[in-house]
């Protein structure tokens, strides 16, 4: 009896867990709800407005129709973090809105993404100034990636006691060689391309002189264009530029002032002063998330232009917002070719690559597509071994100055498990089998001599399929490929010399050519992969971006180091994949 009453008890509780948890779930789809079909939407912005752009949040490609996927789960705010298409779709429109009088960049917390997310950025904001509107940009304090950003203003104010970085790129590669190590964990490793630097983590305890000089020759190249770019805004020179950055001189907001990188240490209520003049008013701010609701004018017509994001790890499964998978991109690229309306397709990748399979299969859509309609590249931040995989096979390819590309070569992983089942768990296999090959590959025991030729000899076969390939999409023969390929890495600007890429612009340039190449000029975009409906996603997707938000609220920043130790996984098997990352700090 006592058993039952115990049991009887566990059960009520965990009921009564359970309730609370479906309860909380229930008001947080109530109010991701409300955020999302909320009707009392500003029908146009008020006169005298200034646009404010924040850019707190790591910016995606698209904005993400789940609310809980990039937001603050824990402080019920559910509104979605607008994405790279529709930050430069507002900045566009509030050039051409009279109630819009001028940009605000608030650079404080800046994330804003990759390079060439900020870069794409920076060109609309650009853009945006060719009206004879202002841009100001303030910060109590700021980074290099903001000031990257905000050095396009007119003016770029910070606080008087602000902190103010200066001190140029800088590449960091994380190894788990020793944790492996002491996990008795083998990685067989099989290679092609010495600079394919993808499984240097799993081998080595730190950079191959192979890969640092990839990597420095890349960094130098995306730091040259970042100075270029200030230079043009700032007046300074470049060899000024290095200085500062070389030296460490601007340690301050009085030393970024004194050496013209800042134009005035003011408050922020000396800043709304200053706007207020510009203005000739006093003048209404209004957010950029909100500033979407906001009718404009955009291009329309009977004829369209596909763009399709083709956004992150490339894997087995059917792919997400996140991911690029077996059947979202491929059936993208098929529905797009077969709509009659659509006269021309933009894909939009941003990928370090993935799975040589699913890449070779979305290279075959591509190839068929383009036989019917004119098929673009546009180039993110990074387009890499199999994000490049499935671009080479284009019309036109354009990226981004900072955009990462190339790493054209294979590599695979087969994990031992021999040593960290028998030595640290204490457990061991046997069994039987009717041929010499039936257990290959298994991760209990280390391959023989015969087994490593044969996964050699598949990643050998890859990787000529891979270089052939791209050689007959870049015209250029095998030879001409390998000779640039071997896993190597190289920024767009570096991509455009060797003949990987064609053009160095972001994705509206790539649309231009994409209408261009179709003859139209009246027409509309369509997004492709078609957002899941809300609800479908949210019960898809509530208690993993639960648990996802969770950590990251916990972790903080050194999130991103644990979500390299669990993508360790992504690494066993055949890839063609970049294992690489570019931070500006």
């Amino acid at each position: 009896m006592k058993e039952f009453f115990k049991f009887m008890f566990a059960s009520m509780l965990g009921m009564f867990l359970m309730s609370i948890i479906l309860f909380f779930f229930f008001i947080a789809f109530i109010f991701a709800s409300v955020a999302i079909f909320e009707t009392e939407k500003p029908g146009e912005a008020k006169p005298n407005s200034v646009l404010k752009i924040k850019l707190d949040y790591d910016v995606p490609e698209r904005t993400v129709t789940n609310p809980f996927s990039e937001s603050s789960f824990f402080k019920m705010d559910f509104s979605s973090p607008l994405g790279l298409n529709d930050i430069l779709k507002n900045i566009r429109k509030a050039k051409n809105d009279d109630n819009i009088k001028g940009i605000y960049l608030d650079l404080d917390n800046f994330i804003g993404g990759g390079l060439a997310t900020v870069e794409s950025i920076r060109k609309g904001i650009l853009d945006f100034k060719e009206s004879g509107k202002f841009v100001i940009a303030y910060g109590a304090n700021i980074s290099q990636g903001a000031y990257y950003l905000g050095s396009v203003a007119d003016k770029v104010f910070i606080s008087p006691v602000g902190m103010f970085d200066f001190r140029g790129l800088s590449a960091e590669v994380m190894f788990l060689k020793g944790t492996l190590d002491k996990l008795e964990i083998e990685p067989q490793i099989f290679q092609y391309g010495k600079f394919k630097s993808a499984v240097e983590p799993l081998k080595l305890e730190k950079m191959s002189e192979e890969n640092k000089k990839q990597t420095s020759e890349l960094l130098f190249s995306v730091y040259d264009n970042f100075l270029l770019n200030i230079e043009k805004q700032r007046g300074i020179s470049i060899e000024k530029l290095k200085q500062i950055s070389d030296e460490f001189l601007a340690r301050s907001a009085k030393d970024a002032k004194e050496l013209g990188l800042i134009d005035s240490l003011i408050y922020p209520d000396e800043v709304a002063g200053f706007i207020n003049q510009k203005v000739k008013s006093d003048f209404e701010e209004i957010e950029l998330k909100d500033y979407k609701h906001v009718k404009g004018e955009y291009k329309s017509g009977r004829d369209k232009i596909a763009v399709i994001y083709a956004v992150g790890e490339i894997g087995t499964a059917e792919g997400d917002e996140e991911t690029i998978g077996t059947e979202n991109i491929i059936e993208a690229i098929k529905d797009a070719r077969e709509d009659e309306k659509v006269k021309a397709i933009v894909m939009r990748v941003n990928s370090p690559g993935g799975d040589a399979i699913t890449s070779d299969l979305i290279w075959r859509e591509v190839q068929l597509t383009k036989k019917e309609k004119p098929f673009i590249i546009s180039m993110g931040d990074v387009a890499a071994s199999g994000g490049y995989y499935i671009a080479c096979a284009a019309d036109t390819i354009v990226a981004e100055a900072n955009t990462i590309t190339g790493s054209i070569g294979v590599f695979g992983v087969i994990p031992n498990f021999k040593g960290f089942f028998n030595e640290k768990l204490g457990i061991t296999f046997d069994g039987v089998k009717t041929g010499k090959y039936s257990d290959f590959i298994t991760v209990t025991r280390p391959l023989n001599n015969e087994e490593k030729k044969a996964v050699q000899g598949f990643i050998d076969d890859i990787y000529e399929t891979f270089v052939n390939k791209v050689g007959e999409g870049r015209n250029k023969t095998f030879d001409q490929i390998h000779e640039i390929a071997q896993g190597r890495i190289w920024s767009g600007v570096q991509a455009k010399e060797n003949g990987l890429i064609d053009l160095i612009g972001d994705l509206n340039f790539a649309i231009n050519i994409a209408a261009e190449k179709a003859n139209i000029k009246d027409y509309a975009i369509t997004e492709y992969p078609k957002h899941k409906p809300f609800v479908e996603k949210f019960l898809d997707d509530i208690s993993a971006e639960a648990s996802t938000q969770l950590l990251k609220f916990k972790l903080g920043e050194n999130y991103k180091f644990y979500e390299k130790v669990k993508n360790i996984d992504t690494h066993w098997g055949i890839k063609t994949r970049m294992f690489f990352d570019v931070e500006i700090k």
